[in-house]
């Protein structure tokens, strides 16, 4: 299954936070790949170029300067689930992209009360989130 990279943050000692569509955050230790592959070694050496970590377009993983990266697989399958006040929560376009659904479809579904303003949605500014939680209650598990 495609696990999107929606941010990414360096942190101190070569650990990365990583924020995926599914509203999940991760911690993802690169000292790790040292040993394992050497041309990851130059991130000791230049620790300017760790900090200057950006989500590869499309959210497919992470970049570091266009000369290497990390697929958002071996992100998600060695990165370490931590908690957050914001596990679980997603964009109303993420979710339909996730689920195969259309924006009206869920728009649809906060105006007739089938996802509860305040309690499965919620609206920040312009940008709706909406609980994964609710959209496995609503719609199944994502295909």
């Amino acid at each position: 299954m495609f696990h999107k990279v929606k941010s990414v943050t360096a942190l101190p000692d070569y650990r990365l936070s990583v924020q995926f569509a599914e509203g999940i955050t991760k911690l993802y230790d690169v000292s790790g790949l040292f040993e394992r592959l050497p041309v990851f070694c130059v991130l000791q050496t230049q620790p300017e170029l760790f900090y200057a970590v950006t989500v590869d377009v499309g959210g497919y993983g992470i970049v570091w300067d266009d000369t290497f990266d990390l697929s958002c697989d071996e992100l998600w399958e060695n990165g370490t689930t931590v908690q957050s006040p914001f596990d679980g929560l997603m964009s109303v376009h993420d979710a339909t992209e996730m689920w195969g659904l259309h924006e009206s479809t869920l728009r649809k579904a906060i105006a007739y009360g089938k996802l509860v303003n305040g309690v499965d949605v919620c609206k920040f500014g312009k940008q709706w989130v909406v609980s994964a939680e609710a959209m496995r209650r609503e719609y199944g598990e994502r295909p």
